[in-house]
């Protein structure tokens, strides 16, 4: 195996670490992609549903840049980096490529993430049934309605851009709020529910009305993939 090839192989085992440690729901939306990381090709990942079918909550003007340009623009841009860092001939000029990687292919494992935390009304989306993920939440927040009221809060309050997760800690056994800036993927944390506060995720729709978007999303939340999530972290741990 040529140098070049050993290097975009590190790359890729590199994201597949990131994406286990992650979650072993974002692994599996990531499994396709990694599986031709090896020849430094990732692909945008198809979604379960229309892009309209998250209306009104979430239009089908914003999902269709959102996924198609914005996730697109992210596996490009991953694909180009590890292109680069295969080629890189020196140390200095791989670590010159750590931001793009970190940046576009946190980009490519949150939104990975993202849509398959969102679901139609008509399939169950935005419904919290009873079971384990529920009692967590009321064991952890209080009440379903105080969780969700504490995540907007956290969410709505970061500065630029990130996300707002609710993340399971293997350490306590709680799921607690965190947030990440930018594009970074959620390592401390097991991710269970994160929402994308970056400004292409609400504002053709919600403008500069951040509540309005943190309100409405809860409408279309996959509780179902929570729970799956959830699930699997608290055996795992």
């Amino acid at each position: 195996m040529t140098s070049a090839c050993t290097s975009r192989v590190t790359v890729a085992l590199s994201l597949t670490t990131i994406a286990r440690s992650a979650s072993p729901a974002t692994h599996a939306a990531l499994s396709a992609s990694l599986s031709l990381a090896a020849r430094g090709v990732h692909t945008l990942p198809k979604l379960d549903y229309s892009y309209d079918a998250l209306e009104p909550h979430i239009s089908r003007k914003v999902m269709e840049l959102h996924h198609s340009k914005h996730h697109q623009a992210y596996v490009n841009g991953l694909n180009a980096a590890e292109e680069a860092y295969a080629r890189a001939a020196a140390p200095k000029e791989q670590i010159k490529l750590q931001s793009a990687l970190k940046f576009n292919g946190g980009g490519h494992i949150n939104h990975s993430l993202f849509w398959k935390n969102l679901a139609p009304q008509s399939q169950g989306g935005g419904e919290l049934t009873s079971g384990p993920l529920k009692d967590a939440i009321v064991a952890d927040f209080g009440s379903v309605d105080a969780f969700k009221k504490k995540m907007n809060t956290v969410t709505a309050a970061i500065q630029g851009s990130g996300w707002g997760w609710l993340g399971y800690n293997p350490e306590t056994k709680k799921l607690e709020i965190v947030t990440t800036p930018n594009q970074d993927p959620l390592l401390s944390h097991v991710p269970i529910i994160g929402i994308d506060i970056w400004e292409h995720a609400f504002y053709l729709q919600y403008h500069n009305v951040k509540a309005d978007y943190l309100t409405a999303i809860w409408n279309v939340i996959n509780f179902k993939e929570a729970e799956r999530r959830f699930v699997e972290a608290a055996k795992s741990s």
